[in-house]
């Protein structure tokens, strides 16, 4: 079995320390279980012979030169990284703005859509709105039985990054390849980030994710009754706010006498059935008051809980209550005390409000919630597991 490489190639003129990047390299490859390699391209003309010479996984750092970055393309086997922020290009795999460390986060991107393809659909028609599918082996038939197997539960993955544009649906490619080796369909959504669009685009953008799911379960088998949403940071107030707003639409019809259809053998809309908040955001209010993320949620949100009320009504987890979907709420010790305080908070507040809810803190960073080898992430998975497998029964 040919062992495999991951070469990252650096344009002319690219402003990094070439030693460092190496090791970065080298260190995110081992990780990963596979080889790495970084190559220093002296013009754009060899920058863009490498490029076309070098089979994937490949990452290139353009650098600024214009002539080299004109090298970029939307060719899918290549990810691009500028460590500064950059326009994005469009219809390229293309990561920017996260300085050094994000060379690590694009080496892991590029091996997993190595390892573990998707197929990239998109459910609007900006650039920032599609998903990355990917589904499990089919089950066989229950053997002797004319039973055919149920078809999937669905994972759908919200990432974080404080809702701002340099972070991605990247973050999360390694829950989605974990969740569907574990059977689960996976749909990692990227969605438009208040920065740039405001933040109607943004949970507008959540809503019209989750019911794209119709149009492929049309396609094929996919089990719309067992729905989880997942969301990591800003992710996880994404997720809570999706999964209070169906379940609000389900109430709704209900009282007109309507029915949802959700809980039969297969649903024919997407039903949350789960909703899990990883190191979530869920008190808005409280982390506009102490500038949480640099005032990342009054940024997000345009304006104070006193200037948009109305946005923090509708979006904040915690005035949201109940929910009226079981809840699961993961939180890492080593993370932001802050983050630990409010969500110790909101677990009270929604068991009071009579809501389902697991909490779960446990020992682990910000980042140890998606790191699919983590004590904290087998503990959410098992507890997420349990749940689906009840529905299925």
């Amino acid at each position: 079995m040919t062992e495999v490489e991951v070469v990252v190639v650096t344009g002319p003129d690219l402003v990094a320390d070439l030693d460092l990047l190496e090791t970065l390299t080298a260190g995110t490859a081992t990780a990963l279980g596979v080889a790495g390699r970084l190559v220093v391209a002296g013009s754009a003309a060899e920058l863009a012979a490498l490029v076309a010479a070098t089979p994937p996984p490949l990452v290139v750092l353009p650098g600024p030169t214009p002539t080299a970055r004109a090298v970029i393309t939307a060719t899918p086997e290549v990810v691009w990284y500028d460590p500064t922020v950059q326009p994005v290009v469009p219809g390229a795999v293309h990561l920017q703005g996260r300085g050094i460390w994000g060379l690590a986060w694009a080496i892991r991107h590029a091996v997993h859509r190595r390892r573990t393809p998707a197929t990239r659909l998109a459910y609007g028609s900006q650039a920032d709105q599609w998903g990355d599918l990917r589904l499990p082996t089919p089950r066989e038939s229950v053997p002797g039985t004319s039973r055919e197997p149920r078809p999937p539960a669905v994972a759908v993955l919200l990432h974080g990054g404080f809702w701002r544009s340099v972070w991605g649906a990247d973050l999360m490619d390694a829950l989605a390849v974990d969740l569907t080796a574990r059977g689960y369909a996976s749909w990692n959504v990227e969605y438009r980030r208040p920065d740039r669009h405001g933040w109607d685009a943004t949970t507008a953008d959540v809503a019209a994710a989750v019911a794209a799911l119709t149009g492929i379960a049309d396609r094929g088998a996919l089990d719309l009754g067992r729905v989880v949403v997942l969301g990591h940071s800003a992710g996880g107030q994404l997720a809570l706010r999706a999964a209070a707003d169906l379940a609000a639409a389900d109430l709704a019809a209900a009282e007109r006498g309507g029915s949802s259809g959700r809980r039969g053998a297969v649903a024919a809309s997407p039903r949350v059935a789960v909703a899990v908040s990883l190191a979530g955001v869920v008190d808005l209010v409280e982390g506009e008051r102490r500038q949480l993320g640099e005032g990342a949620v009054a940024a997000a949100l345009g304006g104070t809980p006193e200037t948009t009320p109305r946005r923090y009504a509708t979006s904040d987890p915690l005035a949201r209550l109940p929910l009226g979907v079981p809840t699961v709420l993961v939180q890492g010790t080593a993370d932001s005390l802050d983050l630990v305080d409010s969500n110790r908070r909101y677990a009270a507040a929604a068991r009071a409000a009579g809501d389902d809810l697991t909490h779960l803190e446990l020992p682990g960073d910000h980042f140890d919630v998606i790191d699919p080898g983590s004590t904290i992430w087998q503990a959410t998975l098992a507890e997420v597991d349990r749940r689906i497998d009840r529905l299925g029964s």
